[in-house]
Parts: structure tokens; C-alpha cells; sequence
């Protein structure tokens, strides 16, 4: 599933108390299943969270082979009090459901208690996309930064290494746009591509997805050239096994998620966007267009690396103008 940042947070603190069968699952997400940092935060969250609440509740650190049914209730009852979304309550019971099933596997217990519990159901929310156009004028946005001075303080612009450095950061964020809306990445798997994953010349890039799952996907000339020109800014050989986007130019570790995400917030504002708008906004928008252009579903949801053809059929819903031509086109009546 996607993870998403947590909601308003219950009034009882998250519980610190140390929980070895936590431990173990909280490093099983990092090295066995290759969960992004952003599942790790999310579900390390919200199982402190339930700890926090059973200190606060009962008295006492989980007992997690002795929980039963009604103390998952009493927290569902807990979390409606303190008015979670339908969405945060979901995602904490994700989190459970998954902490649970590695106990299963590793003999602490038979059964999940919280199998099959009835949980709020949560909404379908169509997925928020731009348009062609929206797209472009978003791609342009940090070569206008750079070209209005935002990246350098005024008394600074005039210093070559500001200004190169200011460049440096403006093409990489270019490439990093154009790479995102190219082949559909999640933002882990962007910030997680090294220079030997993309085949130049078959113009393809090998994307490692959601539990170390691998896929290789098409790029564009535009985003294999925005790469090429911010590496040659750079001023270094591309080792194999260098990050493709690196956080600056001294330090060889690839970018942040959460810097990208920021520095996204100026670049929607320069294009006349909610920078409300995530990276993911462009993964949906590169779903939404090849949909929208007649690809088929299957072909999409190998794309996009999705395990089950149900969560790509959202975009369908979302590519109304493509049935509607199909309709103008074929029908007699039309």
C-alpha cells in the first residue's frame, strides 16, 4: 500500500518502552522486505502509538499473543474519539495487520485477533493529477527559479561558485521531474536509482519497487538528456554505483525524499499549482496520460509496478475524455 503521512496524532504520546518482538519486526521491514523509509516511519509510528495507548489505557506494555478482538475494538473506538479519518484508522490497522502476520510466521501465535475486524470503510478518493499542460509548465519551473535569482541571496548572485552551485541544484531537480513523470516513479524509487540501472542506449531503467521487486521501464530522450546535463554539471565520471541524483556535489548520497518533496513546494508555486501537490501528483499524471492516449491497463499496471490490477483500475476513472472521444468516434449515433 502507499504510505502516507500520519494524521493529527491521538492525545496519548507514542510509548518509548523497549518491545524486542517490535524491534525485530521494525528491522525485518528495513532488510528483509525493503519497506521505503516511509512505510518504516509510518509503521514504526503507529504501533508506538498503540503501545502508548495500552500504557495509557491498561496500564501495561502489549501483551501481543494476549490481545484479543475487544481490545482491537476499544481501540478503534479510541481512535474514532479523538476524530482520525477513516484513511488514519486504516493505516494504523496496516500496520497491525502486518506486525501480526510476522508474528504468525515466526510461532508467536496461531491467529491474528484482528483478523476480519470491521474497520471504517474508507472512501474511494480519485487520485489528483494535472494536465498536459500543467506538466510542462511544472517541468520548466526550476530553470525560471534559477533564471529569476531565487536560488541565490542578491548580494551572492554574482559569485560563480553560488551561481554554479544554484545551477547544479536547478538541473538536477530538472532531471529529477522529467525522470518521475518519464517512467511513473514512486519517490523511493526514484531516490533509490543508481547510474547502472539505466540502459542508455535501449533507453530503459531497471526500477526496484516495493519489497525489492524489480521492473524495467521505458524513459524518454527528454529525461535521459535532463540526467546527462546535470551530470555533466557535476564534473564526475558516473561510477555504476552512484545515486543518478545526489543530495549536493560533495557528498556522493543520493537526495532525500523529504528534500525533494520541499523543493517541489517552490516549483508548483512558480507554475500557478496547489503546492499542496506531492511527487506522486506526477506518477498519477503519467498513469492518468497513457490511459487517457488509449494504453492498455495490463500495460499500465506493469508500469507502475503494481501487484494487483484493482489499484491501477482507479485511473480509469479518471480517463472519462478518452471514452468519451472512443464513444464520439465509433458510435453511429453519437
Amino acid at each position: 500500500m502507499k504510505a502516507t503521512p500520519l494524521a493529527a496524532e491521538p492525545s496519548n504520546p507514542p510509548c518509548q518502552v523497549p518491545d524486542r518482538w517490535l524491534a525485530r519486526f521494525l528491522r525485518h521491514l528495513a532488510t528483509d522486505r525493503g519497506a521505503s523509509e516511509h512505510t518504516q516511519r509510518n509503521y514504526r509510528q503507529s504501533l508506538l502509538e498503540f503501545q502508548g495507548w495500552s500504557q495509557a489505557e491498561r496500564r501495561q506494555a502489549p501483551n501481543w499473543a494476549a490481545l484479543g478482538r475487544d481490545d482491537f475494538r476499544s481501540y478503534v473506538r479510541f481512535l474514532g474519539r479523538h476524530k482520525l479519518g477513516r484513511a488514519a484508522i486504516q493505516l494504523r490497522f496496516s500496520a497491525l495487520r502486518t506486525f501480526y502476520r510476522f508474528l504468525i510466521r515466526h510461532g508467536v501465535l496461531a491467529a491474528s485477533p484482528i483478523k476480519n475486524l470491521a474497520l471504517p470503510k474508507q472512501g474511494r478518493r480519485l487520485p489528483k493529477f494535472l494536465t498536459a499542460e500543467q506538466v510542462i509548465h511544472l517541468l520548466d519551473a526550476p530553470l525560471k527559479l534559477l533564471a529569476a535569482g531565487g536560488e541565490a541571496a542578491p548580494a551572492a548572485a554574482g559569485r560563480p561558485r553560488k551561481r554554479q552551485a544554484a545551477t547544479l541544484l536547478c538541473r538536477r531537480d530538472v532531471a529529477v521531474l522529467e525522470t518521475i513523470y518519464s517512467c511513473g516513479l514512486r519517490i523511493s524509487e526514484l531516490c533509490g536509482l543508481r547510474m547502472d540501472d539505466i540502459d542508455w542506449s535501449e533507453r530503459l531503467i531497471r526500477v526496484r519497487g516495493k519489497g525489492r521487486k524489480e521492473r524495467q521501464v521505458p524513459v524518454g530522450e527528454p529525461a535521459l538528456a535532463a540526467i546527462k546535463n546535470y551530470w555533466e554539471l557535476l564534473g564526475l565520471p558516473p561510477a555504476g554505483d552512484s545515486p543518478v541524483f545526489r543530495s549536493n556535489r560533495q557528498k556522493a548520497a543520493p537526495v532525500s525524499a523529504r528534500m525533494l518533496e520541499l523543493r517541489l513546494k517552490k516549483y508548483l508555486a512558480i507554475a500557478g499549482l496547489d503546492p499542496r501537490l506531492t511527487p506522486h501528483t506526477l506518477r498519477h499524471s503519467y498513469a492518468t496520460h497513457l490511459l487517457d492516449a488509449g494504453a492498455d491497463l495490463r500495460s499500465v499496471q506493469e508500469l507502475l509496478g503494481h501487484a494487483h490490477l484493482v489499484t491501477t483500475q482507479v485511473y480509469t476513472h479518471l480517463s472519462t475524455e478518452r471514452l468519451k472521444r472512443a464513444y464520439d468516434q465509433a458510435h453511429p449515433r453519437a
